[in-house]
């Protein structure tokens, strides 16, 4: 997928998805150093599994306190 630096302000870049009609705002920070207004970007969104594990596990923890709480 390809992406497009439109502009930055605030140290926030605006970026424009190839052929579609979204935008996405992205601290500079997280993007390649020498990114700039009008740079080219290939997006590549890799699943982490492991968060994703850490996040189901503590939510499964939460619930399963909750559903301790109502059975009081």
């Amino acid at each position: 997928m390809k992406a497009v630096v439109d502009r930055i302000m605030d140290g926030i870049a605006v970026i424009h998805f190839e052929k579609q009609d979204t935008e996405l705002h992205v601290p500079m920070e997280h993007l390649p150093e020498n990114t700039r207004e009008g740079s080219w970007l290939k997006l590549n969104f890799v699943p982490d599994e492991d968060q994703t594990n850490q996040m189901y596990n503590r939510i499964r923890d939460l619930l399963e306190k909750v559903k301790g709480r109502q059975k009081k």
